[in-house]
């Protein structure tokens, strides 16, 4: 139980500084560049540690689970993060950062679903609470809102949900690392023939007429530089290889109802870290906002936290 949350607390703390990491390379990297050296970087990392696990645990990978975790690579990354950023661009962050954080509550679902996991009470309290605080900070009145982009936003967030209930299916089998590890393989594979294909005259023309510029000639190397290395290895270990991997072990000792609420957390720390790193104002909205996702959060942790105590006793 105590290891769950503290892994939660890694994929809050790596998840949160994802954004405040990335502005200090606003505008040097093409987005969709650094999906691919992200996770191409996070697998490099993680592989010596997923292949221990296979060996500690004597397992095997055969031709069923690699599919496996190339369907997980292609629904939440190969998939998810282009459609994101597709979302992005075409209605803002605000608003698709209002519904990716809302994808506890896809995860909740989807998990009672497919992994017949409970819907209790405090979950419903805690969702609710949270999906207020986020609309709160993220104030999406005040931006006109594209439809297509809410679409597609829509979509990345469903999409995401359902990586992670498909990881809480295999985790127990094979371990957070060998689930993030391997997935991010196959996820970075598909990615890289994305981009070779976004340079075919036909498909630039494309997605240019669509609006979608940096979807068009997408480069591979171009970009980088000694001045933006720390950070872009910053998000590519840290957010993606020991945020994710943090993400799925966790899942080893809680549902993933719960461990889903990291993405609670990100707009509640983000202005935290903002004002601590950039010199943010935090706006008395935020506040708020930050305060209702704390309240929300504790709804569901402690209650499990007293649970698992009388359990014990």
């Amino acid at each position: 139980m105590k290891k769950g949350y503290f892994y939660i607390a890694v994929a809050v703390v790596m998840f949160t500084s994802f954004e405040v990491v990335l502005k200090f390379i606003a505008g040097q990297i093409n987005p969709v560049q650094l999906t691919l050296c992200r996770f191409a970087i996070g697998f490099v990392f993680l592989l010596p540690v997923a292949l221990h696990n296979l060996k500690k645990r004597g397992k095997r990978l055969d031709r069923g689970s690699m599919a496996y975790f190339a369907l997980l690579g292609f629904v939440g990354i190969a998939l998810c993060m282009p459609i994101l950023q597709m979302a992005v661009s075409y209605t803002g962050s605000s608003v698709s950062a209002l519904m990716f954080s809302c994808n506890p509550v896809f995860v909740a679902f989807l998990a009672f679903f497919l992994l017949k996991e409970p819907i209790k009470p405090r979950h419903i309290a805690a969702l609710s609470l949270e999906i207020i605080g986020t609309v709160v900070i993220i104030s999406p009145w005040n931006t006109r809102v594209n439809m297509t982009g809410a679409a597609l936003a829509l979509l990345s967030t469903l999409l995401f949900s359902l990586y992670g209930v498909m990881g809480k299916r295999k985790v127990a089998e094979f371990g957070g690392a060998v689930l993030t590890c391997f997935g991010f393989l196959f996820g970075s594979l598909i990615v890289l023939a994305f981009i070779l294909l976004s340079h075919i005259p036909a498909v630039a023309q494309l997605f240019q007429a669509a609006g979608l510029e940096s979807f068009a000639n997408i480069p591979v190397f171009a970009g980088y530089t000694l001045q933006n290395l720390p950070y872009v290895l910053f998000v590519s270990v840290g957010v993606a290889g020991i945020g994710f991997c943090a993400y799925f072990l966790a899942m080893e000792y809680q549902p993933a109802s719960v461990v889903s609420l990291v993405y609670f957390f990100k707009p509640a720390l983000s202005p935290i870290l903002g004002w601590a790193v950039h010199g943010e104002e935090i706006s008395p909205n935020m506040m708020a906002g930050i305060v209702l996702i704390v309240v929300g959060s504790l709804c569901a942790i402690i209650p499990g936290i007293l649970e698992s105590r009388r359990e014990k006793s």
